[in-house]
């Protein structure tokens, strides 16, 4: 992010291209310009990760479950041991404000409260003041084309952590430290994102976004017993069963990947995204899959749901990615208490 111009922000993605934007960061009660939007060095979030927030996204001028979000992020910070120095309803305002003063219809929204400086720059940090602040920009399609081709997930080497470890259900900073590691790898091989295992060897999540999976027709889903229980996860569970389709939320083993048809991504980030390619395993971006794409956004969209006729079944993808898109997956499943990475 580079700042050119007054009050105006461009955004460069790893692609090269630019957007140029104007709108403030709201701030402790008031929008700031972008350029003045600063914390200090010595914020207790900087050095221990003291800090929960949330992602969401905006369509035709209205944040999609806002509400939700809002309350999840309450719930986090309670987990994290930090007051919330505003209520539910001066947040929802707060948001609105800001995304009006944008100018932006479609857009993404990232709300993030964090302790700041003060008193205490040890691990403790009662003393020091919890601080809040919302920006608004434009974000496309998260994973680029891969919303048509699919994406290609690496396996990650890292494990979503036991409950007994960290605040799981928790939308904690901390949390991505290991998403960071993970997708930094993935795309140096020419992939999306990574996958995730958890602590005990089941599938996990993406390193942003929950996954689903489909075999025989039948919709299949980790259950969200160490990592979180996605808004947009709950949506499109919601979609399935309202249009009959048998939801199984469920330890899934890493070797069932390769019995899978088809599989999707999900997260306000990730919208619904397709998923082409899992380690070594091919999949398909057939009829369901491209349904329930449309129909979630139809939804986010307030757009009345249509039902798609079913289009027979594209043939399977032929491109591969480069040889380097490849970890082997885990082997079985390690006892319930192996929590530990293997790093």
């Amino acid at each position: 992010v580079c700042c050119s111009g007054a009050g105006s922000v461009v955004f460069k993605s790893r692609a090269g291209v630019l957007v140029v934007r104007d709108g403030g960061i709201w701030m402790g009660g008031e929008l700031v310009d972008w350029r003045e939007a600063k914390v200090h060095v010595l914020s207790h979030a900087l050095h221990y990760a003291s800090s929960v927030f949330e992602g969401e996204r905006a369509y035709n001028g209205k944040i999609f479950k806002s509400r939700e979000h809002n309350e999840r992020l309450f719930k986090s910070a309670e987990a994290l041991d930090m007051p919330m120095p505003i209520s539910l309803e001066e947040l929802e305002a707060a948001k609105q404000e800001t995304l009006k003063k944008s100018g932006l219809e479609d857009a993404y929204v990232r709300v993030v409260v964090w302790r700041g400086s003060g008193e205490d720059m040890g691990v403790a940090s009662a003393a020091n003041p919890v601080r809040v602040a919302i920006a608004i920009w434009p974000w496309g399609a998260y994973y680029g084309d891969a919303k048509m081709q699919g994406a290609k997930l690496d396996i990650a080497e890292w494990k979503r952590p036991s409950p007994e470890t960290i605040p799981v259900h928790a939308k904690a900073a901390g949390l991505y430290m290991i998403c960071t590691i993970s997708k930094h790898k993935a795309e140096a091989k020419g992939c999306s994102d990574a996958l995730f295992m958890d602590y005990r060897g089941y599938v996990a999540e993406a390193t942003g976004a929950n996954i689903f999976f489909v075999k025989d027709g039948e919709v299949h889903t980790p259950t969200p017993d160490c990592f979180l229980n996605g808004i947009t996860r709950q949506t499109v569970i919601g979609m399935l069963k309202d249009k009959g389709i048998n939801v199984n939320e469920r330890h899934i083993m890493p070797e069932e990947l390769e019995s899978f048809q088809q599989s999707w991504l999900t997260g306000p980030a990730a919208e619904l995204t397709p998923v082409g390619q899992i380690g070594d395993y091919h999949l398909q971006v057939r009829a369901l899959t491209r349904r329930i794409a449309h129909d979630y956004e139809q939804l986010v969209r307030v757009i009345s749901f249509r039902n798609i006729r079913d289009a027979p079944a594209p043939a399977e993808l032929k491109h591969r990615p480069p040889p380097s898109c490849h970890h082997p997956l885990p082997q079985g499943r390690a006892g319930p208490r192996a929590g530990a990475a293997p790093h």
